[in-house]
This record gives C-alpha cells, structure tokens and sequence, in this order.
C-alpha cells in the first residue's frame, strides 16, 4: 500500500505579519496550518496617524474563518482589536491565562468606552476628518466578546484538535503575561509576547518556554540596556517630586492602566517609607487602573514572594478616583495640597491624564513624569522630545511644567535580558523574527543576534509579509500528553457590522449569531521560481483574486525556496 502521507503531504504551515512589524505596536500574527486559522494576539496600532488608520483597514481574511485566537496578554496592543474582530464575524474560542482574561476584560470595557466617547467629543466639536466620527467598537461590542474567552493555565500542554497544541509559559512583563509556545502538524512556532526584565519589582519571574526551530522575540528595547541607577534607585523621579513641592507644585505621573500603576505606587511606597519623599496625598485617577489594582491584589501566587502586601494594598493618603466627577473635582482644585496623581494612559493618548494635561501643563510650579518607553507620535514622546506646546482636542496647550523621563520604570526586557531569553530556549531556534520594535531596533536586534548566535538567522519581518514555517529544520515531536480542551463558546448578544455606513442616527440592523460579514477569500499562491508564482498568480486573478501584500519567500517541505504571494477574493 502506498504511504499515505506520501500521496498525501501535510499542508503548509505559513505565518503572516499583520502587526508589530518595524513598528512597536498592533501585535498580530496569523498561523494557517491546514484548515485551521490560528490568529495570536489582535492589538490596536497606537502612535502615529498613519500607524493608527491601519486599525480600519479590513484584514486578509474572513474573520468567520478564524478558527482561534490566542492572547500573550491584556495590553491594547494585544488585544484592542478583539470587538472588531468579533464585530466582522468571529465566534471561536480566544484563549488566555486567568489572569490576562480579567484584565481583558476590564481594559475592553474601558477602551471601548474611550472610543465612545472620543467620537462623541470629536463630532461635538468638529475637530475630527471624518463626518461622523465613529468608534472602532462600541460596549456591546465588547460584551459580545467576553464570552468567547477560555483561561488556561501555565505550563500544561493544551491539545487544539488537528494536531495543534500549544503551550503558555509565564514571561513577567504584566500580571499573567506569557509566551506561547505553538505545535502544528509540520513544525513549532515560539511567540515571545512581551518580556519582562530579569528581575519584575512586582510579579514573579519569566520562565523559560519549549523552544522551537522558528521564534518570534519582541525587541522594544533591543538596541539599549536600562540604566543602571548612579545612586540610589528611582533618585531621579525623587528629586522632581522634592523640588516640586518645594515650589508649591503637583506631579502627574501619566502611567498605564495595567501594571505601570502597580509598579509606580510600590516604588512611591518605598520613597516615601525610605524618607526620599515627604508623605503627600497620592491620587490613583483611572477606574481602569483601579480595577485593575484589584485584581493583582486579588492573584498574590503571581506577585514576587518578598513583595509588602502595603505596597500594593492602602497606605496613608492613597485615594481611589472612581468617577468623573471626582476627577474633575481634583483637576479644578486650586486649593489642594501639592499631591502626586497617577493617571492613565502612559503615553498621553487618551483618558483622564488629558484634562490634568491640560489644567497642569500651562503651570511651572507643576512636574510631569513619564514612566517609560514613549511610541513616536504620541503626546508623551512630544514631551520627552521637548515640545513646547501640545495639542489636546482640537487645541493647543503650553508646556511649561517640568518634564522627566524616568526609564528604571520600564517593565520590557532590555538586550541583554531578550537574549538571555533567546539563550534560554531548547531546542534552540534556527530562524528567529524580531518583531513588536521600531524598525532601526528591531535591525539593530538582528545584527546582535547573529552576532552573539552564528547559528541563527535573524529577520526583521515586513508588515504583512507571509513566511512558511516548515521543510528546512528537523520538526519537534508534538508533546504527546496533551490535555484536550474544549473549544466550543457561546458569544453575547451581536451588534451590527457595518459601522463604517452607520450614520450617528440611523444604526445598522442588528444581526443574528449565524449571521456572517461578506466572505473574503483568502489563498497563498505558490511556485518554485519567480515565473512560476507568476503564472499561479495570473489564475488567481482569472477567479477574481487580487494580491494582498507582496510577495515573499518561503521554504518547501523538501528544504527548497519557494515563491509566495497572498491573494484575496471579496
């Protein structure tokens, strides 16, 4: 009898950069193995105009052919784009840890309500291009897809069905953050997530995941170390607090949501505790960052053995702003003791930091401090690179308060910590994608790479570009005592898909659970040699496909290049 896997090879295993390509956010990469489409992560693209109007481009596919989706944590530039993915269509299981589910959930509702009330400011005022101005996703949106989340746990192979099993490995860059190590019935895949340091002031340390012949590595950091503190730590965020005060100031310290808050009030605690600081009202003003606080006080087995339960629980003077109104009240309060206010978001893209800006900036007894790294072409990055005025809702405000950066704040790996983490890895990678960086980072992480791993090839991917990922390296056997997990989810109430015709009066009409988006359909058109990928592309566009990105190179099963181009049929 002839070999059935001879007369019937495996298909392809191929994966597509839809995000975090030559740029530090919208972290989205699609695996297609066979009939099953496996998207990992589904950021929103942050920064830049250009970089945000990629979120309302349509993806490559239809997202109702999406069999999963898995999630390395609950930062937006991981998981922003969920309700939108949901919203054109998607109803399959999104996996992620317990706690990266939790967080989600909280930094969705919250997002999504930014987005709500952006458009609504934005139409108000007529300061937006766009007429109406419309969220990317709404709140039903994000109630839709809640339900469609499935925790799992660290460290315990998972099977998927079709030969696909994956693993989640803890990587101590936010609460219940994780790499993801991924088994097709070709090849393995490792997806680094974001990566802690070394050593998280406030959760437990990175572990080490399965390696793979193929990694993805963030490289946020990958051409600098963090500084190492002069003196004492934190010495520079102590002393704009002490001069500020001095000269009867506030400090606003815009911070994410998730994590950067926790890390900030640990390192106040300390200040304070250590009598760097005088003891002075602090203000946490974001219901994200509050609920968020909740839960990591709620998870103690993720947080470091030695942390204080005081530095992350009450301490003297520490207020929970919880409404609107209560925010306000702290902004237009003349008489308020120079305080310390921590508010999202970090980088000044939106929520409530906006309206301290505004109300803080025009004032020199005042301090901003920012926590960390700041994406080009976001409001934070303006003020580190020393902008004089800032423009905030169709207006500009003066900058005259002082401006520090302190970057000991940073929880992503630097160098040194991203190629311990590739040093760590067994099997070691023989071609490793550098990814979630700005593009001289991300090259200059490359070149580092060979340098330090002559066996290893280092790539910096382009956005959209297509690679397989099989034929050239020995594929690891798929662990074999994998637990079965059940993948069937139940999705909340739908909203309607086409917000781009939905006028600010007439909504769409709602669709059912069965319903689906117009089908896109997606091919990867092959040949051996530049004339053949022609020739296959050329019947493609015979059946009204049209290419999708550019072409690119792959490898077949026997080890030999091959010729890719992504096509789509409407």
């Amino acid at each position: 009898m002839a070999n059935d896997s001879a007369a019937s090879p495996q298909p392809h295993t191929t994966l597509q950069f839809l995000g975090a390509a030559e740029t530090v956010t919208g972290s989205k990469y699609l695996v297609t193995a066979g009939e099953r489409r496996i998207l990992v992560d589904d950021g929103m693209f942050q920064g830049p105009k250009e970089l945000r109007k990629r979120n309302w481009v349509p993806l490559p596919f239809d997202a109702a052919t999406l069999t999963d989706v898995l999630i390395t944590h609950a930062h937006m530039d991981h998981v922003g784009m969920l309700p939108r993915l949901v919203k054109r269509g998607f109803r399959g299981p999104i996996f992620a840890t317990e706690g990266t589910v939790r967080l989600a959930e909280i930094v969705l509702r919250d997002g999504a309500k930014i987005q709500e009330q952006d458009a609504k400011d934005a139409n108000e005022r007529g300061y937006s291009s766009h007429q109406p101005a419309l969220p990317l996703y709404t709140t039903a949106d994000v109630e839709m897809t809640l339900p469609l989340f499935v925790p799992v746990p660290f460290d315990e192979d998972l099977d998927l069905d079709d030969g696909i099993v994956v693993r989640f490995t803890r990587a101590g860059h936010i609460l219940a953050s994780a790499s993801i190590t991924m088994w097709t019935p070709t090849t393995s895949v490792v997806f680094s997530g974001d990566l802690g340091r070394h050593d998280h002031p406030v959760l437990k340390p990175r572990a080490t995941p399965p390696g793979a012949p193929y990694a993805l590595i963030e490289s946020t950091y990958g051409d600098r170390e963090h500084p190492e503190p002069e003196l004492l730590p934190h010495e520079g965020f102590a002393d704009v607090v002490r001069r500020t005060f001095e000269r009867g100031g506030s400090v606003l310290v815009p911070a994410f949501a998730v994590d950067r808050t926790e890390v900030v009030l640990k390192n106040i605690a300390e200040l304070r505790r250590d009598g760097r600081i005088p003891m002075c009202p602090v203000y946490v003003d974001s219901p994200m960052a509050n609920l968020a606080l909740d839960v990591y006080r709620s998870m103690s087995d993720e947080l470091r053995d030695d942390l204080r339960p005081e530095e992350l629980l009450e301490f003297a003077d520490l207020h929970s702003v919880r409404s609107p109104d209560e925010s306000k009240a702290l902004t237009g309060d003349r008489n308020r003791r120079p305080s310390i206010i921590i508010a999202a978001s970090g980088m000044a893209t939106g929520g409530r930091v906006l309206h301290h800006l505004e109300a803080m900036l025009p004032d020199a007894r005042n301090s901003v401090v920012l926590t960390g790294f700041q994406s080009p072409g976001t409001r934070g990055r303006s003020l580190v690179e020393g902008a004089t005025k800032l423009k905030m809702r169709g207006e500009y405000v003066p900058v005259r308060a002082e401006i520090f950066q302190d970057r000991e704040f940073s929880v992503h790996g630097d160098c040194s910590d991203l190629l311990d983490w590739l040093r760590e890895l067994e099997p070691q990678p023989r071609t490793v994608f550098c990814v979630h960086g700005e593009a001289e980072t991300a090259a200059a992480f490359a070149a580092r790479i060979e340098e330090d791993f002559p066996h290893i090839d280092a790539i910096v991917p382009k956005h959209n570009e297509i690679v397989t990922l099989d034929g050239v390296h020995a594929v690891p056997a798929t662990p074999t005592a994998a637990r079965p997990v059940d993948r069937h989810v139940v999705p909340g109430p739908v909203s309607s898909f086409d917000d781009e015709d939905v006028s600010a009066t007439t909504p769409s009409a709602p669709v059912t659970a069965t319903s689906k988006p117009l089908a896109r359909e997606y091919r990867l058109a092959t040949g051996d040699s530049p004339q053949a990928l022609a020739s296959a592309v050329t019947s493609a566009l015979a059946e009204g496909f049209v290419p999708y990105g550019d072409p690119g190179l792959g490898t077949s099963t026997n080890g030999e290049t091959i010729y890719i181009q992504a096509v789509i049929r409407e």
